[in-house]
């Protein structure tokens, strides 16, 4: 019995068919003859890889199916930290992103492959913005994987007790229509299409706590802790018997 290899160029014939034509070629010529084709390199299946990654390639496919992690694993990996980046898929039209320490954790979410996918890592610098009688005024970075709205709470260094309405707690957000009722139907959109949306949370409510457990909080959203009535009132009278005299004028606000 003697082996031989050959290098093959095929287009759209399956390893198991080219083998089958070789074995009909060779009738008569070998004593029967037995084909095994295997695939080294398919120079038309491959996947692009780059971003915030060790290095860019185009990562070639396997018979094995290879999934996103593996692609992150063929470049070197993510330069910056896990938690702080954010896997980008794209295919044809379609782009789906998901923070990469969700992938790594939920092995559903490391889906296949496909040839011509675009694998980018990104850098997620998320961050929303904390307003009013809160511990912290400030924008606050958060991790890729996103936190929710106790985390943010907490990092905003909760709720000023003398000043804050604690059931005036809002989130400002420019919301997906697919996540409203009825697609926002007869909302306003901005050109992006998305709905201005205000979620209030009553925080005297022992209820919401639980909640704001699983509420995410989202990048660019707005967090405003309202005042309560009698802050408002010392406020006042701070103005009137202060020497300096602060004016903010907002000029078309809307949410």
């Amino acid at each position: 019995m003697h082996s031989k290899t050959i290098a093959l160029t095929a287009f759209a014939r399956s390893p198991q068919k080219i083998a089958t034509d070789i074995a009909e070629r060779l009738k008569g010529k070998a004593n029967q003859p037995q084909v095994l084709v295997r695939v080294t390199r398919n120079a038309s299946s491959n996947v692009t890889v780059v971003g915030e990654m060790a290095q860019s390639l185009r990562m070639p496919l396997t018979p094995k199916g290879e999934r996103v992690l593996d692609a992150v694993a063929a470049a070197g990996g993510v330069r910056n930290p896990v938690d702080k980046t954010t896997i980008q898929l794209s295919r044809g039209a379609a782009v789906l992103g998901m923070p990469l320490a969700s992938i790594i954790r939920d092995p559903k979410q490391n889906i296949p492959l496909q040839p011509g996918d675009v694998v980018t890592a990104l850098f997620q610098s998320n961050s929303f913005t904390a307003l009013g009688a809160s511990g912290r005024n400030d924008e606050i970075n958060f991790e890729a994987q996103g936190i929710s709205l106790a985390q943010a709470l907490g990092r905003m260094g909760g709720l000023i007790d003398t000043r804050a309405d604690a059931r005036g707690v809002f989130v400002f957000r420019f919301e997906n229509p697919a996540a409203l009722p009825d697609g926002g139907k007869g909302l306003p959109r901005t050109p992006e299409g998305r709905v201005p949306v205000v979620y209030q949370a009553d925080l005297k409510d022992p209820a919401t706590f639980l909640v704001a457990q699983d509420f995410p909080v989202r990048d660019k959203d707005v967090i405003y802790v309202a005042n309560a009535g009698a802050a408002d009132l010392f406020k006042f009278l701070n103005v009137l018997t202060s020497s300096v005299y602060t004016i903010a004028v907002f000029k078309n606000l809307q949410f």
